[in-house]
């Protein structure tokens, strides 16, 4: 899709894979176990990620100063705005691949000082094709100061992911201090307050690389510890933890890659067991990728379901690495980081210079009801997630293009989920009819309902968030409390009579939530939920 069809587009059916839509309501059945808690769920499972990669930060993000478009210092207003009401708990930057590539000190500085490289991304062949401009040829307009006010802008707290394949531990010392030495303290402290901050960022979470086993450096995972215990021997804390997170494996659906989790723990063990206590996290990725031609508005019904079914693998991923981990860290001080997450689709590309910018429908809609709902039911294991990524790439919240803006669906269930943070996990057991299909001549299978819950003590509260992968019937479902009564309540429900609805720049409100009084009382009662549709609902208990 060009820029001008996508302006101009409205919310249209695909041109195959209709479904439609059924009167009969088929039945299932949902318990909460309320004395069987999984684990807190932390703000930090709902993070973000913020890439030098296609129109993600010049033009998504930064617009300038000087720019016509409503801005704070140079930020995108609208973003800023939005993400205040999403309460992004924290933002990882400035990669990906992009960042074994970066040098930090080219981001700091008089703007008009800073040089200009060539992004990582600029010889992927749709972006060498397209127009130069900053998403090809990086100015580093955009690099740590802005990042922090960014931060500060939004309420996000920073994640910064250092370069382990091109640059040496003392740059990554130097980061470090950088951002986190007291005020006039240092060369570098003082630095940091000509570019317009006296004291400290404070920056807690740090990536040590990305990628390691690919374009972060190409190693082993015994070479990538070596690398790691490198990087992170006696960095200066500055008083603070700093929560130090190793780069993990890139799981595919056919492959968990726990060999890669395992390597590394085995590689910090066989020099000294207790360098488990420096790692806050190890991270993971795992895209569930695309279905059909790519399109993530143009599928089929097979498609809409083999895409959930993807979605659904990291189910069966963290577990996995959870059991290799516990190997050879048998009291589980590291924890898993699924920093890199979502449905990565190949176009209708809202602009030719943003690589992988394109609208998530509402099939990516519950891809990420499925996976947060994940993140909630193995809540044990993780200490943060990353959407990949925030805005104009990828899994996105936010699309924009000049002086035009919108969020997703994406978005809005993040907005819905947010009520989850801080509760405790409990066991929720979800039953109803599978869904059978044929995708690529083979016979698959789609469980029929699914879901998770959280438990907030203090406001005797009770949130439970439920999906409806099928296409085209309800489920009339009966929801028992185990342990507990519920006296009232209010339903957010965001749902479509079409399957391949999005939010373009013309029609920005076509996929949005609604609310409703939930009428419900008792530890036990009934509800229906839409068909293709992500459910929210918010319990007040007796």
């Amino acid at each position: 899709m060009k820029r001008r069809e996508f302006l101009s587009s409205s919310l249209a059916l695909a041109a195959a894979g209709v479904a439609p839509r059924s009167a009969q309501a088929a039945g299932g059945s949902i318990e909460i176990l309320m004395d069987e808690p999984i684990g807190r769920i932390a703000p930090e499972f709902h993070g973000q990620f913020t890439e030098h990669l296609g129109g993600c930060i010049y033009d998504g993000i930064w617009v300038g100063e000087d720019s016509k478009i409503a801005n704070e210092g140079g930020i995108r207003k609208a973003l800023v705005d939005r993400m205040r009401q999403m309460e992004v708990p924290v933002d990882r930057w400035p990669g990906g691949c992009f960042a074994d590539s970066y040098n930090w000190r080219d981001g700091i500085g008089p703007q008009s000082e800073r040089p200009v490289r060539t992004n990582f991304w600029a010889n992927t062949g749709e972006l060498w094709k397209a127009p130069d401009g900053p998403q090809k040829y990086e100015p580093n307009i955009f690099g740590t100061p802005e990042f922090m006010r960014f931060c500060q802008l939004t309420g996000a707290k920073p994640y910064l992911a250092a370069n382990v394949r091109s640059l040496t531990p003392f740059d990554f010392y130097e980061w470090v201090e950088y951002c986190n030495s007291p005020a006039g303290s240092t060369t570098l402290a003082k630095q940091r307050a000509v570019d317009g901050s006296r004291d400290p960022y404070n920056v807690v979470y740090w990536g040590v690389g990305n990628e390691s086993w690919g374009c972060g450096g190409n190693f082993t995972p015994g070479e990538y510890a070596t690398e790691f215990r490198r990087f992170t021997t006696w960095v200066a804390n500055f008083g603070m933890r700093l929560r130090l997170i190793g780069s993990g494996p890139g799981a595919a659906m056919d492959d968990p890659r726990v060999d890669w989790s395992r390597g590394f723990l085995e590689g910090l063990a066989a020099k000294d067991r207790n360098l488990f206590r420096r790692v806050h996290g190890l991270s993971l990725h795992y895209y569930c990728w695309t279905t059909g031609n790519g399109s993530s508005i143009e599928f089929d019904v097979p498609g809409w379901y083999q895409m959930l079914w993807q979605a659904d693998v990291m189910d069966s991923i963290l577990p996995k690495h959870w059991l290799a981990m516990g190997e050879i860290d048998t009291e589980h001080h590291v924890k898993l980081v699924v920093d890199e997450w979502g449905a990565w689709h190949r176009g209708p590309s809202i602009d030719p210079r943003y690589l992988f910018s394109y609208p998530p429908s509402m099939r990516d809609a519950l891809v990420t009801g499925i996976t947060l709902d994940i993140f909630n039911r193995h809540a044990e294991k993780l200490s943060m997630c990353n959407a990949a990524q925030l805005i104009n790439n990828i899994h996105t919240s936010f699309l924009a293009l000049e002086d035009k803006f919108t969020v997703t669906p994406v978005f809005w269930v993040f907005d819905m989920y947010k009520a989850h943070r801080g509760g405790h996990s409990l066991r929720i057991m979800c039953g109803a009819p599978s869904i059978s299909y044929a995708y690529e001549g083979k016979n698959k299978t789609l469980w029929g309902l699914g879901g998770s819950a959280s438990l907030h003590q203090e406001q005797k509260k009770l949130v439970v968030t439920v999906v409806n992968p099928h296409a085209s019937e309800e489920r009339t479902t009966e929801i028992v409390l185990r342990g507990a009564s519920a006296r009232s309540g209010q339903a957010t429900v965001l749902a479509n009579e079409d399957i391949h609805a999005y939010n373009s720049f013309e029609h920005p409100d076509a996929v949005h939530p609604t609310e409703e009084p939930a009428n419900v009382s008792g530890p036990r009662f009934t509800w229906t939920f839409k068909p293709a549709s992500v459910t929210k609902l918010e319990l007040d208990l007796a």
